[in-house]
C-alpha cells in the first residue's frame, strides 16, 4: 500500500509539473505575440484583451533557457505530452517562485539591437563577417577626414566648375531658397558632374559652416593646398607686358587673404606666391572671402621666400617691397607708388598684418613703395589694411607696366 501511495503521489506531481510548464509556455508565447504591431488578442466575448506587456507574468525562477532565435525565453520542458485540464486543476504557485518580468519592448524597430546600440566588440565582429561593409566604413571615414565644407554660391559653383577639387556631396537648403536661379545653377552643375545632392534644413547648414553666410548651399569636397611644383614660365610673346608676381609674407588673416586673391585675379597678376610658414592656409573661409576666386587662381607655396627671390633675381627680375606711409630708415629708397613705373619682370612683396615685411626680405628689395595718405592722420592710424593696400599697389603697377601709360 505504501508503494502504491508513493507511485500515485509521484504520478500526480509529474502531471502537475507538466501542466505548469504548459501554462507558463502559453503565457510566454502570448506575451511575445503582443510584440508584433499587427497582432490582436481577443477574448471570447469579443472584447480586446489588455496589453499583457504591462502585466506581471509568472514564470519559474529556474529552468529558463534561451531559444535559438535569441529573442524569446521559454521554460525548459522535457517530453512532448500536453495535458488538458481545467483551471481548477492548476496548482497554486508559491510566492517564492513568482518573479517579475521586465516590461516587454515594443515592436522590433524599437528594440536596442535594431537601432544599432551594440557594443564595440559586436560591431567589430559584424565588420569582420562582412569585408565589404568594413571597407565601406573605412572609406567613408577616410573621405570625411580628407574633406572640408565649402559654403556660399560662388565658392561652390566655381569649385564644381573648375574641377580642382573632388566634390562629394552638395547640401541645399530646403524650401524656397532652392528655387533661386543662383542656387539652381549650382545644383545643375552638381548634377552634370554626378555629385549627390541632399536637401537639409537651415540649422544643419549653419552647423556645417559654423554659422557663416552660406546662401543656402554647402559643398563637401577635398581640400585645396598650396602648389609646390613650380611650372616652367611661359615664353614672353612679342609686345607682351612684363610679368608681375605677388609675394605674400606671413599674411595670416583668412579674410585678408581671400580679398587679396580676388583683387590679384581681377587686376591681372600672373602668380601669387606665399610663405608656407606663419601664413593662412587655403581654407573655405578664404574661398568665401575671395568670392570663389580661390577655386580659379592658383596659389604657390614656398618653404623659403628668400631663396625663391634670389633665384628670380638671377634671372633678371626686380624685387619691390612695400612699407607704411612713414617708411624711413630702410636700406632701399622709398617711393610713392604713383612714381614707380614697371618696365621689367617684377616681384611685389607684401608683409603680413602688424609686422610687415621681415628684415631678411627687405634687404633683397631694390625699391620700397608706399601709399601716401591724403589727409593728416590721427595718432595710431599709420597704414592701410593689407588687402586694401595690395589692391592699390597692384593697380598702380599693372596700369604702368605698358610703357608708363596710365
Amino acid at each position: 500500500m505504501a508503494t502504491w501511495n508513493l507511485t500515485l503521489h509521484c504520478s500526480r506531481q509529474f502531471v502537475y509539473n507538466r501542466l505548469f510548464a504548459q501554462v507558463a509556455d502559453l503565457r510566454v508565447s502570448s506575451q511575445f505575440a503582443s510584440y508584433h504591431p499587427t497582432s490582436t488578442l481577443q477574448r471570447r466575448d469579443g472584447e480586446a484583451k489588455p496589453d499583457v506587456s504591462k502585466r506581471r507574468s509568472v514564470l519559474p525562477s529556474a529552468g529558463v533557457q534561451h531559444s535559438p532565435a535569441g529573442d524569446q525565453h521559454r521554460p525548459a520542458v522535457s517530453g512532448t505530452w500536453r495535458g488538458h485540464h481545467g483551471a481548477d486543476d492548476i496548482p497554486e504557485i508559491p510566492a517564492s517562485k513568482k518573479v517579475w518580468r521586465a516590461e516587454a519592448p515594443g515592436p522590433r524597430e524599437g528594440r536596442p539591437w535594431a537601432e544599432g546600440r551594440v557594443s564595440s566588440e559586436l560591431q567589430k565582429l559584424s565588420l569582420d563577417d562582412f569585408p565589404k561593409a568594413r571597407e565601406r566604413v573605412g572609406k567613408d571615414s577616410k573621405e570625411h577626414r580628407n574633406s572640408e565644407t565649402l559654403f556660399g554660391v560662388s565658392p561652390c559653383l566655381l569649385a564644381l566648375t573648375m574641377g580642382r577639387r573632388r566634390a562629394r556631396r552638395l547640401y541645399v537648403k530646403e524650401g524656397d531658397a532652392s528655387k533661386r536661379a543662383s542656387v539652381q545653377q549650382v545644383c545643375e552643375e552638381a548634377h552634370r558632374r554626378g555629385v549627390q545632392i541632399q536637401r537639409v534644413s537651415k540649422k544643419e547648414l549653419d552647423k556645417m559652416c559654423s554659422g557663416r553666410v552660406h546662401q543656402g548651399v554647402c559643398l563637401q569636397a577635398s581640400p585645396l593646398t598650396f602648389l609646390s611644383k613650380d611650372e616652367p614660365p611661359k615664353p614672353p610673346s612679342a609686345g607682351s607686358a612684363p610679368p608681375l608676381w605677388l609675394v605674400l609674407d606671413a599674411v595670416q588673416d583668412p579674410m585678408n587673404l581671400g580679398a587679396i586673391i580676388r583683387s590679384a585675379y581681377f587686376l591681372g597678376v600672373d602668380r601669387i606666391a606665399s610663405s608656407l610658414h606663419n601664413s593662412c592656409p587655403l581654407t573655405p573661409v578664404v574661398s568665401k572671402a575671395s568670392s570663389g576666386v580661390m577655386e580659379v587662381m592658383k596659389v604657390y607655396g614656398y618653404e623659403s621666400l628668400a631663396d625663391m627671390l634670389k633665384v628670380k633675381v638671377s634671372h633678371g627680375w626686380q624685387v619691390v617691397g612695400t612699407v607704411g606711409a612713414e617708411g624711413r630708415g630702410f636700406p632701399a629708397p622709398v617711393l610713392c607708388c604713383s612714381e614707380f613705373h614697371m618696365t621689367r619682370p617684377t616681384l611685389l612683396l607684401m608683409g603680413g598684418e602688424g609686422g610687415g615685411l621681415s628684415p631678411e626680405l627687405c634687404l633683397q628689395c631694390e625699391v620700397l613703395l608706399t601709399v601716401p595718405p591724403l589727409r593728416a592722420l590721427a595718432p595710431g592710424v599709420e597704414s592701410l589694411n593689407v588687402s586694401v593696400a595690395t589692391g592699390i599697389l597692384l593697380y598702380s603697377l599693372l596700369s604702368s607696366r605698358r610703357g608708363g601709360q596710365r
